[in-house]
């Protein structure tokens, strides 16, 4: 798991495993809190962390993308819409990322 902080790719890799659960969890289990059980705390909570991992995961997107210099056509943006669709990451993680 640390290997993966030694290069840009690797804490791509990690920051879109960590937003894929982040989503996972907000929509999968904070949003029915807090429409069911009317309790928002959660929602609270897990919205801003799970922004805050969305920016760092298209922030890094980009920049490996340049370094890496991706295509935009053929990688980036598969890479960027993944982040939109629950387990998206985790499927552009093993489908893309960890072959590179």
């Amino acid at each position: 798991m640390f290997l993966l902080l030694t290069t840009k790719l690797g804490r791509l890799r990690l920051i879109g495993i960590l937003e894929g659960i982040s989503l996972l969890v907000l929509i999968g289990v904070a949003v029915p809190l807090k429409h069911v059980l009317h309790e928002p705390m959660l929602v609270r909570i897990m919205g801003p962390v799970h922004g805050l991992l969305f920016l760092l995961f298209v922030i890094n997107t980009l920049s490996v993308g340049i370094d890496y210099q991706w295509k935009f056509s053929t990688t980036t943006w598969k890479v960027l819409i993944a982040c939109l669709v629950p387990f998206g990451t985790f499927y552009i993680d093993r489908k893309i990322l960890s072959k590179m």
